[in-house]
């Protein structure tokens, strides 16, 4: 499943009514403006009610699950590939084919959501979810896999927007609103570490499908109390959904994505030239389209916001390289280091246990520190701490130093994820919060869908094809990390650079 990300501050807050008779609204803000400012806003008084209770917590347990399931299959891919016949070079497919259907669907499930009821996606998410992790932990070749993960990335696309939607339309006080998100913020990261734990001792002690069966109980389980402790919610006010848009965009990501991973494997042949000449039309043909749309699916004015464009490019990279380097390092435990799935999922542990402090500690960063100051502060330093890896020899005496470094770089890794999902949600307002969380699920799917491929592809470049030994596969892992954490560096320093501009602009307007 997707990398865990959500925000403890990460949308906007609507304005604060005023107590007594007089229903009087203070000015519009947004967290992306009270993180820039050096007064912190009171801490709220009010509860939460027993239904909102309720509903905060079944929906951190399917994002709970989601993050969970991610490690958990990364921890058992190697086990995956050997009992159903994949080859080392091709195995990054049970993860891109999730992440090609998650990218790809992500934003129209969102605004499909605002539409016909943010709720009634959930639970038609969480239903296809149950029937793919069926089909994926009963598969017996590589395509009934690879089918299960095409309708596990659909389930995502459904379910994961609509989820982030319905909390920051049941907790409208900002107080609350900030408590739930920051608690499905520690959640998602504590489900991915969990996950690896429990990938580990799953694919040792029982089998990997076990991957796939765990996902059956917790959405049937969602899909019978979501209906009775969560609020319906869509927007206040609905037009016609955009088809045209929906169709050319989707079309566009898919071919685009296919594209990219067909370089990745085949090098740049007519396929996938093709491919990629079909996504610059069809997204070039959205973008024209949208521009005319009444009630487009993305309406091109959002798009043209600098906060929100920087932002989705950012998330490209953190989840790209993060994801490229959790697939790999399970490589460098299994492969090279020759050690169990279980030692490979406490090495995991480190990226979860980072994860889970920066989403802690993250948000009252943010009240001290711009978010468009510390975007590409904490892209860089993500890079930075990737790259010790690049000294990894197959002695297992290195899994010390290689936990120590992801711990750090999982940290900035997620305060780059807070920094990227504040500043692309808050501009947008309440009727639109699926489509922005939509649109940052989506960005957060094609960074994982993108990233891998591409790493891959530089891995394949430097093992070649058949069979390698552990020191020539050792030596692609270097290469395509070292790849991945340059990258970031670089777009890290970029942002940092390009953003700090509007971060002072913000201060000054907010002083």
């Amino acid at each position: 499943m997707a990398l865990p990300v959500t925000v403890s501050a990460g949308v906007p807050s609507r304005g604060i009514w005023l107590g007594g008779g007089g229903r009087q609204r203070l000015g519009r803000m947004t967290t992306a403006d009270t993180a820039t400012t050096s007064e912190a806003a009171p801490p709220t008084s009010v509860r939460m009610t027993g239904r909102q209770v309720a509903a905060l917590v079944v929906l951190l347990a399917s994002q709970f699950m989601m993050a969970a399931d991610f490690s958990v299959l990364n921890v058992a891919l190697p086990e995956v590939g050997t009992s159903l016949g994949f080859s080392t070079g091709s195995l990054q497919w049970i993860t891109t084919t999730f992440a090609l259907c998650a990218a790809g669907c992500t934003l129209v499930f969102g605004r499909v959501g605002d539409y016909v009821g943010r709720r009634r996606i959930f639970t038609a998410g969480m239903v296809l979810l149950s029937v793919s992790s069926l089909v994926g932990g009963l598969a017996d070749s590589p395509t009934m896999l690879l089918v299960a993960r095409t309708l596990q990335g659909l389930a995502t696309a459904a379910v994961t927007p609509a989820a982030l939607a319905l909390l920051t339309t049941a907790f409208t006080e900002p107080g609350l609103r900030t408590r739930a998100l920051g608690l499905n913020s520690v959640m998602m990261s504590s489900g991915f570490s969990v996950g690896a734990i429990l990938g580990g001792v799953l694919t040792d002690v029982f089998s990997w499908r076990w991957a796939f069966f765990i996902n059956i109980p917790v959405a049937i389980a969602a899909i019978v109390v979501v209906p009775i402790v969560v609020d319906e919610s869509r927007a206040e006010q609905r037009s016609r959904i955009d088809l045209p848009g929906a169709l050319l965009i989707t079309l566009g990501l898919f071919a685009g994505i296919y594209g990219v991973t067909r370089v990745g494997e085949e090098g740049l042949d007519l396929v996938a030239g093709a491919s990629l000449i079909a996504a610059a039309v069809l997204l070039g043909v959205f973008w024209a389209v949208e521009s005319r749309t009444v009630d487009a699916l993305v309406p091109v004015k959002i798009l043209k916001k600098p906060d929100i464009a920087f932002g989705n490019l950012a998330a490209l990279f953190i989840f790209g390289g993060e994801t490229a380097l959790i697939f790999f390092t399970g490589l460098y435990v299994q492969n090279v280091l020759g050690l169990s799935s279980m030692v490979a999922g406490l090495v995991l542990l480190g990226i979860g246990v980072g994860q889970i402090v920066a989403g802690t500690v993250g948000p009252r960063i943010l009240q001290r520190v711009s978010p468009r100051t510390m975007l590409g502060v904490s892209l860089l330093l993500q890079g930075a701490f990737m790259l010790p890896a690049l000294w990894a020899t197959s002695d297992s005496y290195w899994l010390i130093p290689l936990i120590a470094t992801q711990f750090v770089n999982a940290f900035f890794s997620m305060l780059a994820a807070l920094c990227f999902m504040v500043i692309a949600t808050s501009s947008v307002d309440s009727d639109a919060q699926g489509m922005a969380t939509g649109m940052a699920t989506q960005s957060q799917q094609l960074g994982i869908a993108i990233g891998i491929p591409l790493v891959s592809a530089v891995f394949a470049a430097f093992i070649g094809q058949g069979t390698v030994t552990a020191a020539e596969e050792l030596t692609g892992i270097h290469v395509a990390i070292g790849v991945a954490g340059f990258s970031q560096v670089a777009v890290g320093l970029l942002l940092w650079l390009v953003l700090r501009g509007r971060a002072r602009q913000a201060a000054s307007v907010t002083a």
